[in-house]
Parts: structure tokens; C-alpha cells; sequence
């Protein structure tokens, strides 16, 4: 504790970290001070001068506590703490010129905007400012700014706080925004007018302190006052980043980030933020029977017959889909095994082996990236993977960290040591490790590595390389579902071939990017009329991820409840209720009647499961090194906004994807 330093803030006595900026300190303090352009997670501009404190002996003038340090304060004449006062009179008059100025050029629309209600500078006027203004003159105009279709802008709104500049050149890795000119000349704008090339643009909206940055498609459909606002867990990708689901009345209106230090910091990818259009769209709303041929639509107690009576004396095969809770998947293995059938979540086909936590989550944590000096990409693509980690591990790589790829050469945004592309580079790699015991090295193995024929023999590989270097490992899931089903056994030995190998009956739940073959009578339950709807004989419409209570295990291995935002459209169920109800007709009832007893069933086998947001540690258990096929490693993730079938039923979904295929067509000169 003798590194601490006292301060003395407001007449309040604290001590706190000399490397502290003075912001920081009240903060710990528990003082409030208005800023508009200092953000913890980015770099200090220091340009916004709202954040004016006093400092007792220092200049006569006031300090931007934002860029000065609590070690760069003198202490008193007789060696006292030093003092710094955050409500005088100098900083009460400096705050209200600061804030005059700030809205000489602001335009006064605060009826119309979109920021309205949830404005920092609306707040800040009120708290801070003064009632009147002395300016007179006409106010600035400038041009607005296309973005692209996620983003929209008022630039006359703008205060030159520079977030979104720092934002988006610092987190998300791209160099297409900055501020030009000077004076009242200086405006933000985007190199040669260009859209943003960025999955993480959306997260401007959230930092942008006034309504120069909004949300394009959320504009003027609903005020913040009027949204139920539902905290719960988004399943785009494995990170199980923490998100706010806003709704008025049945519909969801906008999807926002919560702070997650451990997982998603405060950021998300705009395919989490912009996918709420697709829970509109092609949802399966009643049950449906083939009659002839022709899907028709039927009553439940006519679907659950024709279901049950298809199922009974029959082989089954249950697949769990992608965005399924582990309770869902828990009561469809139940069923299944009770009428003997096998149950399969590893629908893409990767070879992760059951019952080994270590094989299929790894020994490391998403906060391990942070402190790490040394990473290995294997076969991974963390950009389209899982976005919000690449951010961080682009925050690893300014922090001085090393990063190696083995597999294809993509843009990561941050400097990366190519090694390879297939599997006779990992393999040259572990017969070369040495342990790095000075340093935190972590390596992270994607799908993409793990889905082929030899995926286990890759694995194998992987976890010997994490052993000889000292290392720890991440397997890096693009299944929100995957975890959590494999926590609960939902695994057939052989792997997805063996599991509808002779299967007469095949229950999908949720798989929809499974190609099934003719033959097979295909019972599908889920929300969305995708793939796997057309080729089913029964249709059981189930709840999205944001209409029903669920557990969803991330890709480190975290549990995480996400809680019921809406209510499911139609006659659409939660899931679990519709194999509780299918059991009771297939003359093999689950012993249960409610989530509640549903979830201590699932504890009972797997007891992890009940400690919700904390990381359980995993025994080290290698796989028997065997050697792979060589061949080249592939993505995982064809095009990052198509994924599943939410994504697929949303139309800005769709815009975005035809826009990133056009961005990487070669340009064709003009003739």
C-alpha cells in the first residue's frame, strides 16, 4: 500500500494510484465529473474541456482532469495532501463557458433527434450550462457523411469530442475516419468519402456524446422512455458478449452492449446490434403437417400426434442447432435416448471430443488475452469468428504482445507472423516449441481447424503445442449452442455421419445448416422458416433467443442466462415445453413440468452449469498426439452476416453481405 498516494478531493481525503489521471481519481472518490470526450477504453484527447477541476497551488487557471496525473500534482507548502476541488466558483464559471461554446454551432432540435432523451449533452447542458446564451449569429452548417447503412450522421450536431476517430482507428483496427481542418473549419469526416470497413462500426453510435452519430435503422421508431429493457445474452457468435434488449410492446426495437469486463469489455459486433429485423421476418408463427406432399398448416395436437406416431418404433436421430439453450438440448437427449435414439450438437461436423472440457474449451479465459505476450492463431479467423475478440486481441497487440497465424493470411487488423497455411506448419511448430515460461502465451484453435476428418488429430497437435510452449488454450467456438450441449452430452459416437447413419426419423432442433437426405421422415423444430423447415414433414414453431429464459455456455466456458425479452409470435412455444409435451404423446414423458425443474435436472448431471457467470477450471487432459492429413486449413465463417437463420431472415443482414462481396470484387477500370 506505500505506492498509494493521498489526495484530497472536495474536502474528501482518498488514497489512490499515482498513475491516475484526476478524472479517474474522483471517480474512486465517488465525485462525479462531466466529460465529453474521455472515455476509459480510449486513448485521452483532452479537447472536450469539460472535465475542469480546480488544483489548489497549481496555476490560477483550471486543469483538464482528464490528462493530468495524480502523480504530476505538488503537495502543500508543509508537505500536505494535495488538494483539488471539483465545485468552486472558477470551476463552475469555466464549466458554463465551456459549455457556451459547445452549443454556440449546436443545432437546437433536440425534439427531433434521435439522441433525444439519452443525450450526455442534453444532461450535461441542464446540470452544467447556463439558461441563456449570448450568441447571436448564424450557427455553422456542415455536409453530412454516408457511412454506409448502419450509421447515420448529423454533423451539424457534432462537438469534435473525436470517440468515434479514436474508436475506430484504435479498437476497431481501421484508419478511415478522422478530423480535418482547423478552427471552425475543423470537421470529422472519412477518407475519400468511404464507408466504414468495420463489423464493429455500430459501437460509434453508443460513444457518440450527442446525436451526430445515430442508429440508421433504429431512426424515429421509438423513444428511449417508451422501451422495456430486458439484460440478457446474445447468441450471434460463441463470446456470449452481454446485450440489452429493447422492446415496445411485442416487437424488438434495438439491441445494445452491457459491460462485460470478462467477456465483451463494452462493445458488440453489428450483426448482435442490426439482426433484430430478422426476429420479424419468416418467422413459423403456427405447426405445420405434410399432407401429399404440401406443408399445411395444423393444430399442435395434430402436429404432436403425427410427430409422436413417426417417432414411435422408429431409429432417431436428435441435431441441435446453433442458437438451442442447454436446456432444449438437454430434454431433446433425454427424449431421444428414452425412445433409443442418439442425440448429435456437432452439426458442422467438428471432431470435439465428449467428455474431455479441456479438449473442447481450453485452459484459458477471454480476460488471459489481455496480460498475454505471445499468441497462436490456428485456423481461425477471429474477425468473422467472433469480432469483439479480435478487438481485443488487437488491444494485446498495442499492448506489445506477439501474434502468429497458421492458416489463411486474412486482414486481422493488427500485425500477425504468417507461419502457414496447413497443417504441416502447426505440425513444424510443435516439434520446434520450447517452453516460454517468462512469458503468457495463449493458443487459440478455431473450427475451421477442427471440422475436417483429422480435426482430432489437429487437436491432438494443438494441445501438445500448449504443453511444450507453457501455454494455455481457447478453443474458439461460432456456435452460441455448442458448449453448453456438449457440457450436456449431446454427442453420438462417430460424430453427425454416424448419428443419421439408417436414422428413419431425424428430430432437427434448430439445425438449419444441416443438408439432410432424402428418406428420412424430418421433424423440425425452430423459429425461423429456414432450410431446415423445407425439407421437414413436421414443423413445431419454437421461441428465439431473445422470447424465452435459456442457459447458453460461451466459448470459454462460461454459463450465461439469457432472459426472455418478448413473448414468441403466434402459436410458436418455448422449446423445452414443446419436447415436454412431445414426450408426454410419444408414450415417453420427461420428468418434468416447469423450467425450474427442467434446470435441476440439468444441474444434477452437470453441476457446473449452476454457477452462472463465472469460469469453471478445466483438467488438462491431452489427446494422444497423432498426425493429420495434409491439407490446408479453411474459415470456419463463409460470410459473417449469414450465419444462422436469424441473420438470414434480416434484410440489412442481407445488404451488408452484398456489400462486403462487392468491397472484395477486384475494381474494374473504366474503359
Amino acid at each position: 500500500m506505500s505506492d498509494l498516494r493521498k489526495i484530497i478531493i472536495d474536502d474528501r481525503e482518498i488514497e489512490v494510484d499515482p498513475a491516475l489521471t484526476l478524472i479517474q481519481a474522483c471517480e474512486v472518490a465517488g465525485i462525479e465529473v462531466p466529460r465529453f470526450c474521455y472515455h476509459e477504453r480510449l486513448s485521452i484527447a483532452g479537447n472536450c474541456r469539460m472535465c475542469l477541476v480546480e488544483v489548489v497551488g497549481g496555476p490560477p487557471k483550471p486543469a483538464a482532469s482528464c490528462a493530468m496525473q495524480v502523480k504530476d500534482l505538488r503537495p502543500g507548502p508543509e508537505g500536505q495532501p494535495p488538494v483539488v476541488k471539483t465545485n468552486s466558483p472558477m470551476v463552475k464559471k469555466a464549466r458554463e463557458g465551456v459549455m457556451e461554446f459547445l452549443l454556440i454551432n449546436h443545432p437546437l432540435d433536440c425534439p427531433i433527434c434521435d439522441q433525444g432523451g439519452e443525450c450526455d449533452l442534453q444532461d450535461q447542458a441542464m446540470a452544467y450550462g447556463v439558461d441563456f446564451s449570448r450568441y447571436r449569429e448564424p450557427k455553422r452548417a456542415a455536409t453530412e457523411l454516408n457511412l454506409g447503412p448502419l450509421v447515420e450522421t448529423h454533423m451539424t450536431r457534432c462537438i469534435s469530442c473525436t470517440r468515434c476517430v479514436r474508436f475506430t482507428t484504435e479498437v476497431a483496427g481501421i484508419t478511415q475516419m478522422g478530423q480535418t481542418g482547423r478552427g471552425e473549419d475543423s470537421e470529422i469526416t472519412s477518407y475519400l468519402n468511404q464507408t466504414l470497413a468495420s463489423n464493429l462500426q455500430g459501437n460509434i453510435i453508443d460513444l457518440c456524446p450527442v446525436g451526430a452519430l445515430v442508429s440508421k435503422p433504429y431512426a424515429f421508431t421509438a423513444r428511449p422512455w417508451e422501451l422495456t429493457k430486458t439484460e440478457t445474452i446474445d447468441v450471434m457468435d460463441a463470446l456470449g458478449s452481454s446485450i440489452r434488449v429493447d422492446t415496445k410492446g411485442r416487437e424488438v426495437m434495438r439491441i445494445l452492449p452491457r459491460n462485460h469486463d470478462g467477456v465483451n469489455e463494452e462493445w458488440i459486433s453489428d450483426k448482435t446490434r442490426f439482426v433484430w429485423d430478422g426476429l420479424r421476418r419468416q418467422r413459423l408463427d403456427k405447426p405445420y403437417v405434410r399432407v401429399d406432399g404440401k406443408l399445411k398448416p395444423a393444430s399442435w395436437a395434430e402436429a404432436l400426434s403425427a410427430a409422436a406416431t413417426a417417432m414411435k418404433g422408429k431409429k432417431i436421430a436428435g441435431l441441435v442447432g446453433d442458437l438451442v439453450p442447454v436446456e432444449a438440448a438437454f430434454a431433446l437427449k433425454q427424449l431421444t435416448e428414452k425412445l433409443g435414439g442418439t442425440v448429435e450438437c456437432r452439426t458442422d461436423g467438428a471432431r470435439l471430443p465428449a467428455g474431455n472440457r479441456s479438449a473442447y474449451v481450453g485452459t484459458a479465459t477471454i480476460e488471459d488475452i489481455d496480460t498475454a505476450d505471445h499468441i497462436v492463431l490456428v485456423g481461425s479467423n477471429p474477425r468473422t469468428e467472433a469480432p469483439v475478440l479480435n478487438a481485443r486481441l488487437r488491444k494485446a497487440w498495442l499492448a506489445g504482445a506477439d501474434v502468429s497465424v497458421i492458416g489463411e493470411d486474412d486482414d486481422l487488423t493488427f500485425d500477425a507472423v504468417h507461419l502457414g497455411t496447413g497443417r504441416d506448419a502447426l505440425i513444424d511448430l510443435v516439434k520446434n516449441a520450447a517452453p516460454m515460461d517468462d512469458k503468457n502465451v495463449i493458443v487459440i484453435v478455431g473450427q475451421g481447424a477442427l471440422r475436417e476428418a483429422d480435426g482430432e488429430a489437429v487437436l491432438s497437435q494443438v494441445m501438445a503445442l500448449t504443453e511444450r510452449m507453457g501455454a494455455k488454450m481457447l478453443v474458439l467456438h461460432t456456435a452460441a449452442a455448442r458448449v453448453g450441449a456438449l457440457d450436456a452430452g449431446c454427442v453420438t459416437d462417430g460424430g453427425l455421419k454416424a448419428a443419421v447413419a439408417d436414422a428413419e426419423v431425424i428430430y432437427n432442433l434448430g439445425a438449419d445448416e444441416v443438408d439432410i437426405d432424402p428418406g428420412a421422415f424430418v421433424i423440425y423444430q425452430g423459429s425461423h422458416g429456414d432450410r431446415g423447415a423445407h425439407r421437414a414433414d413436421v414443423i413445431l414453431p419454437g421461441a428465439a433467443y431473445t422470447e424465452e429464459q435459456g442457459l447458453f455456455v460461451n466459448t470459454e466456458g462460461r454459463p450465461q442466462l439469457a432472459l426472455r425479452a418478448g413473448f414468441a409470435p403466434g402459436d410458436a412455444k418455448e422449446n423445452w415445453a414443446i419436447l415436454r409435451a412431445l414426450s408426454a404423446e410419444a408414450g415417453a414423458q420427461l420428468a418434468y413440468d416447469s423450467l425450474v425443474q427442467l434446470r435441476q435436472a440439468l444441474v444434477a448431471e452437470v453441476p457446473h452449469l449452476k454457477t452462472i457467470d463465472t469460469v469453471p477450471e478445466n483438467d488438462w487432459q491431452p489427446l494422444v498426439l497423432t498426425s493429420p492429413a495434409n491439407a490446408e486449413f479453411r474459415g470456419a465463417v463463409a460470410d459473417f452476416y449469414l450465419t444462422n437463420p436469424i441473420a438470414r431472415a434480416s434484410t440489412l443482414m442481407a445488404e451488408l453481405s452484398a456489400m462486403s462481396r462487392s468491397k472484395e470484387d477486384p475494381a474494374i477500370a473504366a474503359e
